[in-house]
C-alpha cells in the first residue's frame, strides 16, 4: 500500500483558504497526481486543504471523503518559561534538545507540559481515526505493526497539513511527533509518501520513501512557498522568528 500526504497550498490562514500562489501550486500538484492510479482520496475538513484538493478532484472527476481527524494538530501548550504555543513544531531548540524524553515515543507524553496539555488524548484521536481507516483497507494495527489481513498495492491520497502528517508518521514510524516536526519541513503542496513492506507474511510496516517532495513545483520553475518555515539567521528580522 502507498500513502501520499499532500500539504495544502500556500495558506490564507485568515480566511482558511489558499492564496493566489497556493492556487497555482494546487494546479501543479493536480497535474502531478493525475496519472496515478488512486484508490481513495481523503481530506481535512479545513478550507485550505479542501480547496487544494478541489483542483485534483475536479480534473479526475472524483470526490474526497472528509475526515475530522485530519484537521491540523493545533493544541495549546504552556512551556516552562510561561510561553504559550499551539504547534508541536514551534519548540525552541533548547527545550527539546535538553530533555531526552523527546527522543522516545515511550517517554514523550510524560513530559510535564505535554502531559498537562492533554496532547496524548488528541494524539490518540488522530491515531484511532487513521487506524480505523487502515482497517477498512485491510491493515489492522497490533503490537507495533499492521497485520496485513488483505494486503494490497492501493494508493491512498490525503490532503491535509504538516502537523497532522507528522502525528500520523509518528505512529507509523514509532518516533515522537516533535522530532519529525522540528527537523523536517513539508512545503505547501509537497508530497510525503510511505510504502508498506510485508517482509514477513501477514506483517506490514511502512517506510518513508520521500518527505516534502516539491519536484512538481521546480518542474514549473517555481520556488516552494515559505509558509511553515522560520528565519534562516536570527538577524533576518523581516522573516518569521
Amino acid at each position: 500500500m502507498r500513502l501520499i500526504f499532500v500539504r495544502h497550498g500556500d495558506p490564507d490562514y485568515e480566511n482558511d483558504s489558499i492564496t493566489d500562489v497556493g492556487k497555482i501550486e494546487a494546479e501543479l500538484v493536480a497535474k502531478r497526481l493525475l496519472d496515478l492510479d488512486i484508490k481513495e482520496f481523503y481530506s481535512s475538513p479545513l478550507g485550505r486543504a479542501r480547496h487544494t484538493a478541489e483542483y485534483t478532484l475536479s480534473k479526475m472527476g472524483r470526490e474526497a471523503l472528509v475526515m475530522p481527524w485530519l484537521e491540523e494538530f493545533l493544541h495549546e501548550i504552556t512551556l516552562p518559561d510561561g510561553r504559550k504555543m499551539g504547534q508541536i513544531w514551534d519548540f525552541m531548540p533548547r527545550f527539546f534538545a535538553a530533555d531526552k524524553r523527546f527522543l522516545s515515543l515511550d517517554t514523550y507524553f510524560d513530559i510535564p507540559y505535554i502531559k498537562e496539555a492533554g496532547i496524548k488524548e488528541y494524539y490518540d484521536k488522530v491515531v484511532s481515526g487513521f487506524d480505523s481507516l487502515m482497517k477498512e483497507h485491510g491493515y489492522v494495527w497490533a503490537d507495533g505493526y499492521y497485520k496485513a489481513e488483505r494486503p494490497n498495492k492501493d494508493t491512498l491520497v490525503f490532503f491535509c497539513h504538516f502537523g497532522v502528517t507528522c502525528v500520523i508518521m509518528s505512529h507509523l514510524l514509532r518516533v515522537p511527533p516533535t522530532l519529525l516536526a522540528q527537523n523536517f519541513f513539508a512545503a505547501p503542496t509537497s508530497l510525503t509518501t510511505l510504502i508498506s513492506e510485508e517482509r514477513e507474511e501477514g506483517a506490514a510496516s511502512f517506510r518513508c520513501v520521500c518527505f516534502g517532495d516539491t519536484s512538481h513545483l521546480y518542474a514549473a520553475n517555481r520556488e516552494p512557498s515559505f509558509a511553515g518555515r522560520f528565519c534562516e539567521v536570527y538577524t533576518d528580522f523581516d522573516v518569521r522568528h
